[in-house]
């Protein structure tokens, strides 16, 4: 749906020659054939988002939208993306690493708290242990769990409060959604079925809390390198103020679907979805341009 979208908007804005590809063992060859100029990397988790396709496309002199390897690798694990940000002043949650089968024995921390793979996107095998246990209590091995697939997952406290989210394009935030479930959290089938899920754009918060939100977005942005749109996640703690803001992660390669998010902040400030795409594009050529130079 992101691929489709974007090719789409390049040919309404006057690109004479934009090529769909899916993603296949021969995808090399194809981009060999194909010789593009650009490619805009509508792939999101794993190997789109996580450097891999970035390197292939290094190691092929092709110019990339959105961030690339190092920075791509780094984001996709949210362990290493809590060693870059946290010094460099971001607040996110404590959390600790657990082996899955641990978690058959006992809790690894206070309930509640959150259970995600290291290294996935789009909320895919994400958990909320509550005191009555959403997957049972205690968590056994015939319970349905995210820990059934994953021999490591990162352990973080909840943090009450809301859902947010701030999008970054180029080096500015553009403003502050929040996102409320019709039910249960914002999971992979809030996150992509249509009526699962209110966005209130811009998000009704104080202004110094927006603010500091969008401030604390371009800092992570910055702080890995990320290159094109980017989006940061939040939850904040009404209760706590600025003090309750917590960064979960941030997002190297956002989706561009009818219900994405960036294309709805963009809309916010004014950017259409032509547009926004084009913006995407020309950044990336002009980072090939300064790479080029060095």
């Amino acid at each position: 749906m992101s691929g489709n979208g974007v090719a789409d908007a390049l040919e309404e804005r006057g690109f004479t020659r934009v090529t769909r590809l899916d993603m296949d063992h021969d995808v090399a060859a194809r981009l060999r054939e194909f010789a593009p100029d650009v490619v805009f990397n509508a792939l999101h988790g794993t190997p789109g988002e996580d450097g891999t396709v970035q390197g292939m496309l290094d190691l092929m002199e092709i110019p990339y939208t959105h961030s690339g390897c190092t920075t791509s690798a780094i984001a996709i694990d949210k362990e290493l993306t809590k060693a870059v940000l946290v010094p460099a002043g971001v607040r996110m949650p404590k959390g600790k690493m657990v082996d899955s089968a641990s978690l058959y024995e006992g809790d690894p921390m206070p309930r509640p708290y959150v259970l995600k793979p290291v290294n996935e996107g789009s909320s895919v095998g994400v958990a909320i242990v509550t005191e009555s246990g959403n997957h049972g209590h205690p968590i056994s091995q015939k319970a349905e769990g995210p820990w059934l697939h994953f021999d490591r997952l990162l352990a973080e406290p909840f943090i009450r409060g809301r859902e947010l989210t701030v999008a970054v394009l180029g080096d500015e935030a553009l403003c502050v959604t929040e996102l409320k479930p019709k039910a249960g959290f914002y999971d992979f089938d809030a996150k992509y079925t249509d009526g699962l899920t209110e966005h209130v754009c811009p998000a009704e918060v104080p202004d110094r809390v927006a603010q500091a939100m969008m401030a604390m977005a371009l800092k992570a942005h910055r702080a890995l390198g990320c290159k094109g749109a980017s989006r940061s996640d939040f939850r904040w703690d009404d209760d706590q103020g600025e003090e309750g803001i917590y960064l979960l992660e941030v997002n190297t390669q956002p989706g561009m679907t009818p219900l994405s998010l960036v294309p709805e902040q963009a809309r916010q400030r004014g950017i259409g979805y032509g547009e926004l795409v084009e913006r995407i594009v020309a950044d990336a050529l002009d980072d090939a341009k300064e790479r080029a130079k060095k």
